[in-house]
């Protein structure tokens, strides 16, 4: 009977070593499962957004054409101050991604005003010159509104953190652009057989509001020299004669990111030039604008 009582005891004990063993070892596996899945998912990157301020000071150069006459213009930041309502105000840029696919949104609107010696009548009719006695010779108003999508084409890893990405762009830019010429009231002009509106003083020639839609195909290449410092140069060309006859734009911009628990906040100073060339109607109803935009940009950021 000793015996009998003394071998279920060695029974129940191994029988229970085997099932504490049983036991640690699921716990060690899912331990290790928790801690695959939590390393697969710390590798998966993470949406990425960055949303911009910025003023962009312009200097502005070709020509504009209202009612059939053509003004060339040439006027640096400093003279389209003068005579400018919006220089550098309502201009932002948006951007979000996750891996290697992102897409970006950017606004730009300004009311750009031209003085007379900033500004030149290239087919003068007899008896018609730029106004001296309007606030401004010439308003080209207009508001630019570009979106599109982005891909990592290629990335180069650096030393110390530091890398180089490649990204392709495809995406549209809306234009919507107005032109309003004024001259003085000289002589015995037929300002309605020119479709010119009468003012006080002076008369108007406008284009109304020109709106199309041109396609973009561009690159764009990053270098992150530190975590905190960035310059981003892209070029773009389009329109194809969809509805412009071309569009481009070239930018370069360096950046200084402060990091904060979740974000960062970003200043930028660079330089962009925007050229497009559109023109629609005729004669007298011709309207155009051949133009090129170009100065420095300063804005901030905010990075999460």
């Amino acid at each position: 009977m000793a015996r009998e009582g003394v071998s279920r005891l060695i029974m129940v004990g191994t029988l229970g070593v085997l099932a504490g063993i049983g036991a640690f070892e699921r716990s060690a596996a899912a331990q290790q499962t928790g801690a695959e899945i939590s390393s697969a998912a710390e590798t998966v990157d993470p949406w990425r957004f960055e949303a911009a301020s910025y003023g962009w000071l312009m200097s502005a150069s070709g020509s504009m054409t209202a009612k059939g006459q053509v003004v060339a213009v040439d006027a640096s930041f400093i003279q389209l101050l003068q005579k400018s309502d919006s220089l550098i105000g309502y201009m932002g840029y948006f951007e979000a991604g996750k891996g290697r696919v992102g897409f970006y949104a950017d606004l730009v609107f300004s009311k750009l005003g031209f003085t007379n010696t900033t500004a030149n009548y290239r087919n003068p009719v007899a008896g018609l010159k730029l106004s001296t006695t309007a606030n401004a010779a010439l308003t080209y108003s207009m508001t630019i509104i570009e979106t599109g999508g982005l891909y990592e084409l290629h990335r180069w890893a650096g030393p110390e953190g530091s890398s180089t990405a490649l990204d392709g762009l495809l995406g549209f830019r809306i234009w919507n652009q107005s032109v309003d010429a004024n001259y003085d009231v000289l002589g015995t002009v037929d300002f309605s057989r020119l479709g010119f509106q009468r003012g006080i003083g002076f008369s108007t020639a406008g284009t109304g509001n020109l709106t199309w839609v041109d396609p973009v195909v561009g690159l764009r290449l990053r270098h992150q020299f530190t975590p905190a410092q960035k310059i981003v140069l892209r070029g773009d060309i389009g329109g194809f004669g969809f509805q412009s006859s071309l569009t481009w734009q070239a930018s370069a911009l360096y950046s200084y990111a402060w990091q904060f628990p979740g974000y960062q906040l970003v200043a930028g100073v660079g330089y962009r030039a925007l050229g497009v060339n559109y023109s629609t109607g005729s004669g007298n109803a011709l309207s155009a604008v051949d133009m090129v935009l170009h100065g420095p940009i300063i804005g901030a950021a905010i990075r999460f």
